[in-house]
């Protein structure tokens, strides 16, 4: 069971099985991809406001199937995930519920969100290129050009299978096409200096330790090793680079949220929604973990500003999203972890 390994308690966050989750209307249940300390401070300042209880299950996996297999008695009002792929996936599955809201579609740009509001991005993560401080530098560098031979043995990353490289994958398929992905993804493993492995910040200490001169990481990876003493050093062996600002831009991924098709507190769970889009929580999360807010009108953390302003792709994310399945099956054809 869940309740073994994941939960945290606090005043207004509080962890619990689906046994003692309550329906009650001062309530909201959610279901989280995220982890909790990452979003209690935020979920107290919402229960301060509006006296409104938070109970959160946490889990890295499996969150999508439980919602599918309680069907109509899941106590889950929404459901909290940390890419793109995940909100398609609840989507598809029929596991949502449409959200009409005037708040929601004021805060939150257009590419970020839905069409059909069945889900809506809460924060954006760059997806960068990292470079060698000492041996490179910093570089005004290309996806693309990650395929070509001068990148031959220097670039690290974690699997191809992670929704994180997948949905970079599935933008590359939106711009130029499956087959010229294909050969792009063919060029890239070509140039691997390792078999893919690891989370994003072990391809910045694979960087540090000299096994790689290039690194695909999200950004706010960097700020989080740089808060970890026992990582500091492999942050400060790092450039961050946007990629693809003289093009279309760097790939962005979000966090979101969707409202459980057979949420029992679907009120207050709209409230909750609103809050996290609203300038309260855009700036917790700009602070808290390194990402970029979705409102715009709210600026990202100091630390994160210092890294430069960038391009993000304008593609909306529901476009790329349609070539998740192709991401794969292209991962799969040139054995991409292998």
């Amino acid at each position: 069971m869940f309740a073994k390994k994941m939960f945290t308690r606090g005043a207004a966050l509080i962890a619990l099985t689906t046994a003692s989750f309550s329906t009650l209307a001062e309530e909201v249940n959610i279901y989280s991809f995220r982890q909790a300390f990452l979003i209690e401070p935020i979920m107290e300042k919402f229960t301060q406001e509006t006296g409104i209880k938070v109970n959160v299950l946490f889990a890295k996996k499996g969150l999508i199937e439980r919602v599918k297999r309680e069907g109509e008695l899941s106590p889950a009002d929404l459901v909290l995930t940390t890419d793109i792929s995940r909100l398609v996936k609840l989507t598809s599955q029929d596991l949502t519920q449409s959200v009409n809201s005037d708040i929601l579609n004021k805060n939150i740009p257009s590419q970020y969100r839905d069409p059909e509001n069945q889900w809506f991005a809460l924060t954006t993560r760059v997806r960068n290129i990292y470079s060698s401080a000492d041996r490179v530098g910093p570089v005004d560098v290309t996806y693309q050009d990650l395929a070509t031979p001068a990148f031959k043995g220097k670039i690290c990353t974690r699997s191809g299978k992670h929704p994180y490289n997948v949905s970079l994958v599935a933008s590359v398929i939106a711009h130029e096409g499956e087959a010229n992905a294909k050969v792009w993804l063919e060029g890239v493993k070509a140039n691997l200096a390792r078999k893919p492995q690891g989370n994003d910040r072990a391809q910045v200490k694979a960087v540090k330790d000299g096994l790689c001169d290039y690194a695909l990481g999200n950004n706010y990876y960097l700020g989080k090793m740089l808060a970890n003493p026992k990582q500091v050093a492999w942050a400060e062996a790092v450039s961050i680079n946007f990629p693809n600002q003289k093009t279309t831009g760097s790939h962005v991924n979000v966090s979101g949220v969707v409202l459980a098709k057979y949420a029992p507190n679907k009120e207050n769970a709209v409230k909750l929604m609103e809050f996290l889009s609203g300038d309260v929580a855009q700036q917790m999360y700009a602070e808290v973990n390194y990402e970029y807010p979705v409102k715009v009108s709210v600026q990202p953390s100091k630390l994160v500003a210092s890294w430069g302003q960038f391009k993000a792709d304008v593609l909306p994310l529901a476009e790329i999203a349609k070539n998740h399945e192709a991401a794969v099956k292209l991962l799969d054809e040139v054995k991409f972890d292998l």
